[in-house]
């Protein structure tokens, strides 16, 4: 194991610290307010979802500072090596004057009661540093992760729509004004020193590199892998689990990168939705609309695709566009690599083919031949920020004569693990690509899936929504008009 620290290392609005004693479970919202008495950063849900508890996090990637928004209740303490951390009571000027983004809000009457707006506002200063002039669409992705029950959201809209012409370099700024010195400081705290802090009954280690990550998990086999926190996060805020030991790999650059091939594109396994969108918008943009829809503007900011892989839930967004473009997954340890196809990474509920020691270090996705028809869609109860009740994947292959060449289907939501519905595969082939086919082929489904029944959606209901996604995908490929089967409960 490479040469240990002892020390996590951030700099919180404009001071240094340097915590030598973390819980590997703290989380950075009980820092700030119980530690630190920043009480501007509010707990409203303790799941990522209100985005009462945002802030800012800035992270060197490369030479460059980026900030993005996220939140403070599923964030660990011990993930914020080398970032700074920027809450509302830093935006204002030291005589009190308040920030644009402020200004806006109050000019605009975009706050009632209260407790959402610093979350708001937080989220709305990340779009301003970030975009010029934003449109209404990029303000409402930007507040997808923030919910206000008084105000109807116009007021904040219209606010930020008037502080988007406002830019950083035409007023005062916290963060423009000390971008160098922040961007020195945490270039002088970077470092690929491996830091372990506790002891065995509460351990909290930072590898710093993905060699110092096999290694930790040769010793540690039995640990936790946080990436984004987005999933793990809710295990100790609302499961109250017992995780230790913690590794956090967010930092590790290594696993940073996504790169586009003749192939296709590299996925390293801590690349953020974020980070992935431009590039799997570009190449896959059904895909892209999916991302848009998975959490909202913060979770996307910290969770990772190799995350929502890694850890094999069922309802996982990912692996059924994954699956069906027939992505592989390469798992890392100490004794070497190893690539498997993704489909075959889940076993069953809850266990997946990772052996003791290892990780996955990167997703392949290959590229998506001319001419095939590829489609996701999403079912939830609310449009944005929802867990999915079922997520369909689609993607056909027709030869010369219309005919179904190829196809992989796949489902989150309907099975114990992401799944191909081979046997509708096994319908479509060979037959012409027509709403007869179709209606032969929804019936297959029946042999693929037995769903459950659950608070986000009866098994009936999953079955036809399944069965009515594979006619609508047909719908919009080949356009042309077709009875969908509707709904009726059965007792």
């Amino acid at each position: 194991m490479t040469k240990s620290a002892g020390s996590i290392r951030f700099i919180l609005n404009d001071r240094d610290i340097a915590l030598t004693s973390v819980s590997p479970t703290g989380t950075l919202l009980d820092f700030l307010r119980l530690e630190r008495r920043l009480t501007g950063t509010k707990e409203g849900c303790a799941e990522g979802d209100c985005g009462a508890c945002t802030v800012l996090v800035g992270r060197l990637a490369g030479d460059d500072l980026v900030y993005e928004s996220v939140n403070a209740c599923i964030r660990f303490t011990g993930s914020l090596n080398a970032t700074h951390v920027v809450t509302v009571e830093h935006l204002a000027a030291k005589d009190g004057a308040l920030h644009p983004v402020q200004q806006a809000m109050v000019d605009y009457h975009g706050s009632q009661c209260g407790f959402c707006t610093p979350g708001i506002v937080m989220s709305l200063y990340g779009l301003w540093l970030s975009k010029d002039n934003p449109g209404r669409a990029e303000i409402e992705k930007t507040l997808q992760g923030n919910l206000c029950r008084c105000t109807g959201y116009e007021p904040i809209v219209k606010a930020a729509e008037a502080v988007g012409t406002i830019r950083p370099d035409s007023v005062f700024d916290p963060l423009m004004k000390a971008r160098q010195d922040i961007t020195a400081r945490l270039k002088a705290i970077r470092s690929n020193e491996t830091i372990s802090i506790g002891d065995e009954a509460a351990r909290l280690i930072v590898p710093g590199s993905a060699a110092a990550l096999a290694d930790v998990l040769d010793s540690y086999p039995q640990a936790t892998v946080v990436a984004g926190c987005t999933d793990v996060g809710l295990w100790i805020t609302k499961q109250m689990r017992a995780i230790n030991p913690v590794i956090f790999i967010n930092g590790i650059e290594e696993l940073q990168s996504i790169e586009e091939t003749q192939e296709g594109i590299v996925i390293g396994a801590g690349v953020t939705y974020s980070a992935a969108f431009d590039l799997i918008s570009a190449c896959y943009p059904a895909f892209g609309r999916l991302l848009d829809r998975l959490g909202g503007e913060q979770v996307r900011n910290m969770g990772t695709i190799g995350g929502n892989v890694a850890n094999g839930s069922p309802i996982g967004d990912s692996p059924p566009p994954l699956i069906a473009l027939g992505a592989s997954v390469t798992l890392r340890s100490k004794g070497g690599r190893r690539t498997i196809p993704l489909e075959d990474y889940f076993i069953e509920y809850g266990r997946q083919d990772r052996r003791p020691g290892e990780f996955v270090e990167s997703v392949f996705v290959p590229s998506l031949p001319d001419g095939e028809l590829f489609s996701v869609y999403k079912v939830s109860k609310r449009r944005d920020e929802d867990i999915s009740a079922l997520c369909g994947a689609f993607r056909i292959g027709l030869d010369g004569g219309n005919r179904v060449q190829s196809a992989r289907i796949a489902f989150g939501g309907m099975a114990g693990t992401p799944k191909r519905a081979t046997q509708v595969e096994a319908a479509l082939i060979g037959q012409p690509w027509n709403e007869e086919t179709i209606k032969t082929a929804q019936a297959a489904f029946e042999q693929d899936y037995q769903p459950l029944t659950d608070w986000r959606a009866t098994a009936t209901y999953r079955m036809l929504a399944a069965k009515n996604l594979l006619m609508r995908f047909f719908l919009e490929t080949a356009g042309e008009r077709a009875e969908l089967v509707r709904f009726e409960e059965t007792a």
